[in-house]
């Protein structure tokens, strides 16, 4: 049995996991040059997503989402759509094809095992049409993919447009020039779910070569996490418009003095012919600002690509439970204009808020916040991570029941619109990049990490929700080469973005780990009486108390629990408690509350994230049952004895902590808990 440990990074070699298929060997570099197998001048890798897809008096969206025709690559040839050139006409025209919904991933749609367990490329097409309007009024038109999962490969009209190395961050390619007219156009789009040891996340292919044990061709994927690795497009396709002259970028950082609010603004212009580009005195191009209330009422005006505005008696950004209108956004109505009288608006939605941090504690606006919340999943029956608006309702609004006011991206970035309703309803992001589990450490792979938190912060800067970065969750920090890797990339990670702080949740012991130092703030999980101890509730409460103690005292820094918690079945009840009962998950998460509470005295201590918010599902493993059964809430956002329990302590932390109302039912629950 060989592991394939250094394969060509997917940047380099897209399709060389073909080989392990085809050749039955380890990795080797293709002899035929990837330009001839994409088609077409092959485009360097994508890496900015463009500002989100809004609507303005000069851009237009339109969504491509919809059923798609779909197909995978054959296992046993796994370059065979690449060799036929299945993006140079309609994949129905080359073979079979079944419906696909886009957004969503394509495991769990449909009653085909080898779809759901699917390691490889798969291959998406569709046609679509555009106004000859556009062409009249010489826009600018962009494609833009929400994310795909993992590598992949965009085409248009039979002719590469990009490429994208990564899932859950966007991508997206100018294609004014490769557009037609009067006829419709095709979109292809290749996905390789495929991940590496040089991959973020990583993961292996094993091959397995005993043929009295296994059938020929045989290999199989692991991670080094627990859920399901979910493929496809899973967020939402669009195509919008701008003028030749537009609006490729624009950061607002904000500021408070007394009750005023500074707002400090830079704009990126660019032409399409140009290319991104900062403005300069003697460029032709100018900018306007509008700021608009929450009312869209006008505030107040700015000239100029770059400067600050005062907003007097401003209304502050405050987290959910900690004013009586949190989440309070204005809009930045920014405008550019050229010579030949191109107008480009986009409308940025802003809060103002300050994020500062010292060696006790994390504050927004100057104040003290105490975390409340939950390492979640973008997870979900038949659509796996797909894009689902009546889902994204439904979690914020069991989120707010529960008291909550924050949650990890675990462990990967969110869609944007899911991060729109956490600025919209106060709900602070702990926003986490897709480095889950790492280890190996070389410099290739720091660099790579690098990048994706550079395309994380360039797409989350503005977010008032984002009040700190996760640059990675449970990394082997025991490895001695952590220290500097994590020490290079938190140190970029700043560089781009010194206004918020910077962490990566830890497992490791902190006598053994060498991540922890290069932190701002530290998170840790642990799950004591479930991964150790199990059974034996009695040991939780001393054992935190002196962990997390010893964590500040080693490193003076802030300190927080971002995952703790037990499995449970729902509807399966033992008294006394028994592991994955109810009742014991319940009184798992009682003795860790005692435990916080002392904790918070301190001083020190300035969050809890229970894991999960709900159930979600995993590969097939003889230790979970399709699913991780931690959540609160089952897979279908129904409360288990702990989301019960989780709402009463939340409220009651409100109510201590910001003078919140405990709702009366939730007030009722403490009659049956031990509070």
């Amino acid at each position: 049995m060989d592991t394939l440990d250094s394969p060509p990074t997917p940047t380099t070699l897209l399709l060389s996991f073909s080989q392990i298929v085809i050749a039955m060997e380890t990795w080797t570099v293709l002899s035929i040059c990837l330009v001839s197998l994409v088609g077409g001048a092959y485009t360097k890798d994508n890496t900015w997503g463009g500002l989100y897809p809004r609507e303005s008096v000069s851009r237009e969206v339109r969504s491509l989402d919809g059923l798609w025709n779909f197909r995978l690559s054959p296992l046993q040839d796994p370059d065979k759509g690449f060799r036929e050139e299945w993006y140079s006409q309609p994949l129905s025209k080359t073979g079979s094809v079944i419906s696909m919904a886009v957004p969503s991933s394509y495991n769990d749609v449909t009653q085909d095992k080898a779809l759901r367990d699917h390691i490889g490329w798969a291959w998406y097409d569709r046609t679509f049409f555009v106004p000859t309007r556009w062409q009249t009024d010489k826009l600018r038109v962009v494609l833009r993919l929400g994310s795909a999962h993992y590598n992949s490969i965009v085409y248009l009209n039979g002719l590469s447009l990009t490429s994208h190395e990564g899932g859950h961050l966007p991508i997206m390619a100018e294609i004014t020039s490769g557009l037609v007219y009067g006829r419709e156009n095709l979109i292809t789009v290749a996905i390789n779910n495929t991940l590496t040891p040089e991959t973020i996340p990583q993961g292996s292919i094993t091959y397995h070569d005993n043929p009295t044990r296994y059938p020929p061709g045989y290999f199989t994927q692991s991670y080094n996490f627990d859920f399901t690795n979910y493929a496809g497009l899973h967020r939402t396709v669009s195509i919008y418009t701008t003028p030749v002259t537009y609006i490729d970028d624009i950061l607002v950082t904000t500021d408070i003095n007394g009750s005023d609010g500074i707002i400090s603004y830079n704009i990126t212009t660019a032409t399409s012919q140009m290319g991104p580009k900062k403005k300069k005195q003697s460029d032709s191009v100018g900018c306007s600002i509008k700021l608009l209330n929450n009312d869209g009422d006008h505030v107040t005006s700015a000239m100029g690509c770059q400067g600050s505005i005062m907003v007097v008696n401003a209304s502050f950004w405050w987290p959910y439970l900690m004013s009586d209108n949190p989440g309070y956004l204005y809009t930045l109505e920014v405008a550019v204009s050229d010579d030949a009288g191109n107008i480009d608006q986009y409308p940025q939605k802003i809060g103002i808020r300050t994020v500062s941090w010292n060696s006790t504690s994390l504050m927004i606006n100057n104040e003290p916040v105490y975390l409340r919340g939950c390492g979640k999943h973008e997870d979900s029956d038949i659509r796996g991570k797909g894009l689902d608006y009546p889902l994204i309702v439904k979690d914020f609004s069991l989120l707010k029941w529960l008291g909550a006011n924050s949650f990890r991206t675990s462990h990967y970035p969110y869609a944007e619109e899911i991060m729109d309703m956490a600025d919209q309803e106060g709900i602070m992001i702990v926003d986490e990049c897709p480095a889950v589990g790492l280890s190996g450490f070389d410099e290739p792979l720091m660099n790579k990490h690098i990048s994706v938190m550079q395309e994380l912060v360039r797409r989350d800067k503005n977010r008032p929700s984002v009040i700190m970065w996760s640059v990675g969750n449970e990394p082997q920090s025991n490895q001695e080469a952590a220290k500097d890797y994590f020490s290079n990339v938190v140190n970029a990670t700043k560089a781009d973005d010194p206004s918020r702080p910077v962490t990566c949740v830890l497992s490791y012991d902190k006598s053994s780990e060498h991540a922890a130092s290069s932190l701002d703030v530290i998170l840790v999980n642990r799950y004591y009486s479930w991964y150790s101890d199990t059974g034996h509730l009695e040991v939780i409460k001393p054992q935190t108390i002196t962990e997390f103690t010893e964590w500040h005292k080693l490193h003076n820094k802030p300190v927080m629990i971002s995952e703790y918690g037990a499995g449970s079945i729902a509807g399966f009840h033992m008294d006394p408690e028994f592991t994955w009962t109810e009742e014991y998950q319940a009184e798992l998460m009682i003795q860790n509350f005692e435990a916080f509470d002392e904790l918070r005295n301190q001083g020190f201590f300035f969050g809890e994230m229970i894991w999960n918010f709900a159930d979600f599902a995993t590969p097939q493993e003889y230790n979970r049952p399709g699913a991780c059964m931690k959540g609160l809430f089952t897979r279908a956002r129904q409360p288990k004895m702990a989301g019960h329990l989780m709402r009463y302590h939340y409220w009651s932390l409100a109510q201590k902590l910001n003078n919140a109302t405990i709702p009366g039912d939730a007030r009722r629950l403490s009659l049956f808990y031990k509070l």
